[in-house]
């Protein structure tokens, strides 16, 4: 980079894409973390490079960022937002990963003239396993492109979209979807108790083979179809609960209504 990297918020995912960043070497003229809550940046502390900061007034006046990582909880951006305006300037990136924040809001408060990108990604980010979908502005240049995906891809996988829109439903189904999983979890672990197995070992069983089946899944080249006939014999165990699964009032039209409903909420927030 051309400058140091100024991090606003340095909680869970701002903590993982920090850490992904230094594991990868990749914020070679040093970083400035903007972040009030000494605990969270407590692992950083003694770490080369970094400077932490509580205040955005702490910042060095003659400060010229390559990129500005905007990772503040949607809620506290409009209270957050001034301070960073001053960096709007040509060859500073604007990286947002606050859910909800269009390009449009940043540019009202940023400027017309700064370069933006809107991304959203999810909280597997935390062990690398991440998957994160940006959008651009035109201000943003093919180096800042670059850029983008390189800071991102630091934390998991990573696509980009000219859309913006789009980002709506990814959030539903990416940024949301891990807690989905996590609620497949919570219903196998159940299911199973109730046919008799210990609460514990039902629990234990479940996240096994969630987490499993994920790996099988990232790992294999063959479709998500064909893994799990893989796993279905005819007329077995497997195929009488799928029939049950995949009826016409089964779980996809209950994904279908649930995908729908997140990306309808994403779209309110961010009108």
């Amino acid at each position: 980079m051309k400058g140091p990297l100024l991090l606003v918020g340095c909680g869970k995912m701002g903590g993982a894409l920090l850490q992904g960043w230094l594991e990868r070497d990749i914020i070679d003229r040093g970083a400035i973390v903007i972040e009030p809550n000494e605990d969270a940046v407590e692992p950083f502390a003694l770490q080369s490079g970094i400077t932490i900061l509580g205040r955005p007034d702490d910042i060095p006046t003659e400060t010229k960022p390559a990129v500005v990582v905007l990772a503040i909880k949607p809620q506290m951006m409009d209270d957050a937002i001034g301070s960073y305006r001053r960096f709007a300037k040509p060859g500073t990136l604007f990286l947002s990963i606050a859910a909800g924040k269009t390009i449009a809001y940043f540019e009202r408060h940023l400027g017309a003239e700064a370069a933006i990108v809107r991304s959203m990604p999810n909280t597997p980010a935390a062990v690398g396993r991440g998957i994160t979908v940006w959008s651009a502005n035109a201000r943003v240049d093919d180096e800042q492109r670059r850029l983008t995906q390189l800071l991102l891809e630091a934390v998991g996988e990573v696509a980009v979209v000219n859309d913006e829109t789009l980002l709506d439903a990814v959030t539903a189904v990416s940024g949301g979807g891990p807690a989905y999983v996590f609620l497949l979890i919570e219903c196998l672990a159940e299911a199973g108790a109730k046919a008799g197995l210990p609460a514990d070992l039902a629990m234990r069983l479940a996240r096994a083979t969630i987490s499993g089946a994920g790996e099988l899944a990232r790992l294999s080249s063959e479709p998500a179809a064909q893994l799990r006939q893989n796993v279905t014999s005819p007329k077995g165990t497997t195929f009488e609960a799928l029939k049950i699964l995949m009826a016409e009032d089964g779980i996809q039209p209950l994904f279908t209504r649930a995908i729908a409903a997140a990306t309808q909420r994403s779209r309110e927030l961010a009108s």
